[in-house]
């Protein structure tokens, strides 16, 4: 089995790179990313040392590019993790967002057409779905829920979902989508709320926090993301979308002060600043479907994981110096 990774020198790639690797070592990866600011060789450190992972450096909407890469590697299936994804850089300037992520992901699906993929896969947002009210709790995102993106960036995702079913009904391409709520874990750019908490905590820098810190969102541990994935492209069926959760909704305020509690330092380290323009106000994702045909479950508990987490910012200096030059 041959996998075309784009996207995989960034957060949730590169651990999906790792996770495939020890669990089908057999399996040839190739990953091409064009190492934007998020993207860094540094995350694949180890994954070179297994000789059955190529790095290409390149552009998703490169199609002479993209089309020589398939010609020369013949893929079995192609998993998209690459695109633009933060907000806050979409509402400074979204033309690249809809580059990467709707041109882009219409390169690779016209070279999986051309060249018989088995499988492409495209790995989405619950941001696409807009977001729910704060008081109302069962309130949760299915995949029948309407998309209503509220940001450049999540309009850019968005319209890349509609793209993807589109080419399956119109092409017959073998397609799934997956739509996970926020992922945390090792190797995540710290303009992420997470391990930029964890980065200002350990050189006692304030932590800027949107509005009041109340707006919610559904976490998951990156390691039952890759989980979830490796799932539908092996089992899932063509033409579906699949919704991926943590169940672990937390408010913003309550991922900080556990942070902050967990590595001992002062809660007047939070800086409350102007909230964003068109802030979700909550996420919460029903993975009911993930549940009942595909028999996948969430299996790190957010006390868990985000131990798990510190622990791995506090052991990996090193990388936090070679990619923040800090």
């Amino acid at each position: 089995m041959k996998i075309l990774i784009t996207g995989g020198a960034g957060f949730i790639g590169s651990n999906f790179i790792y996770y495939i690797q020890n669990k089908y070592p057999d399996y040839e990866l190739v990953c091409l990313d064009m190492l934007t600011y998020a993207g860094n060789l540094e995350n694949l450190e180890k994954a070179f040392e297994n000789p059955a992972f190529t790095f290409v450096r390149g552009d998703i909407s490169d199609r002479q590019l993209v089309f020589d890469l398939f010609s020369d590697e013949s893929f079995d299936i192609v998993v998209n993790f690459a695109a633009e994804s933060h907000v806050d850089r979409s509402i400074e300037n979204s033309e690249l967002f809809l580059k990467t992520n709707i041109i882009g992901t219409q390169v690779l699906m016209d070279a999986c057409k051309f060249y018989g993929i088995k499988r492409f896969h495209q790995v989405s947002t619950d941001e696409v779905y807009g977001d729910l009210p704060l008081d109302e709790p069962e309130m949760l995102f299915k995949e029948n829920t309407p998309i209503r993106p509220s940001s450049p960036y999540s309009a850019s995702k968005a319209a890349a979902d509609l793209l993807v079913l589109a080419y399956n009904r119109t092409y017959n391409l073998p397609v799934t989508i997956s739509r996970c709520s926020n992922n945390y874990g090792p190797f995540q750019f710290p303009e992420k709320l997470i391990p930029l908490c964890i980065l200002h905590s350990l050189q006692d820098k304030y932590i800027p926090v949107y509005g009041n810190g109340k707006n919610i969102r559904d976490w998951i541990y990156v390691e039952d993301h890759c989980s979830a994935i490796d799932v539908i492209i092996h089992d899932g069926e063509a033409g579906q979308i699949y919704n991926i959760g943590g169940n672990n909704e937390k408010a913003n305020i309550s991922i900080v002060t556990t942070i902050l509690d967990e590595l001992h330092k002062p809660q007047n380290l939070i800086e409350f600043v102007t909230d964003r323009p068109g802030h979700d106000l909550r996420y919460a994702i029903d993975s009911t479907k993930m549940r009942n045909q595909l028999n996948w479950v969430p299996l790190v508990s957010f006390e868990d994981g985000i131990r798990k987490t510190i622990e791995w910012y506090l052991t990996n200096k090193m990388w936090q110096g070679k990619i923040f030059n800090i």
